[in-house]
């Protein structure tokens, strides 16, 4: 029985150390950083867009492929939370099926983001299919929609603009 009570005093251990202060995340006093959320996504697109604006396109392109890996492996575990509790409780699949529409727009811009930097590499072909999963999850009439479109226009993948979007939104 000692060593039973010995795994027990071992296993206690980490879960008694203290959590990570706020003010050593830099966030408000109360607050958790939690590395699995929407707001790493954001600050993974943060960190690659500045890599990107002083031209360390590699350090960009890996964090904006950490920044889609990420969205994708949340929408996933968002669409199981919803799935598991639809029929007992509405609220939790209301509130996950919302979450997972931030996330898709977050991963609709993340890759405009890597569709941007290929082309910017002069790799059209790389970007195609990034443009085209944006149109998948945003449609045309979204404004990430119909920014991957008119790349796919300005790559040459597709010829007839896409104005429709623009006079429902009101002409932008």
């Amino acid at each position: 029985m000692p060593l039973i009570a010995l795994a027990t005093v071992a296993l206690a251990g980490p879960l008694a150390a203290p959590p990570l202060r706020a003010q050593e995340a830099g966030r408000a006093e109360g607050t958790v950083t939690n590395p699995i959320s929407l707001e790493t996504v954001r600050g993974l697109l943060a960190r690659g867009d500045a890599a990107a604006a002083r031209g360390d396109l590699t350090e960009a392109r890996r964090l904006y492929d950490q920044a889609r890996d990420l969205s994708r492996r949340l929408l996933g575990f968002y669409r199981d939370i919803s799935g598991a509790f639809r029929g007992l409780d509405a609220r939790i699949p209301r509130e996950m099926d919302q979450k997972g529409r931030e996330t898709l727009q977050v991963l609709a811009q993340t890759n405009l983001r890597l569709a941007a930097l290929f082309r910017r590499q002069n790799q059209p072909e790389v970007a195609v299919p990034l443009l085209v999963e944006v149109l998948k999850v945003m449609t045309p009439v979204s404004e990430e929609g119909r920014q991957a479109y008119q790349s796919l226009v300005e790559i040459g993948f597709a010829s007839t603009p896409y104005t429709a979007g623009q006079a429902a939104s009101g002409g932008n």
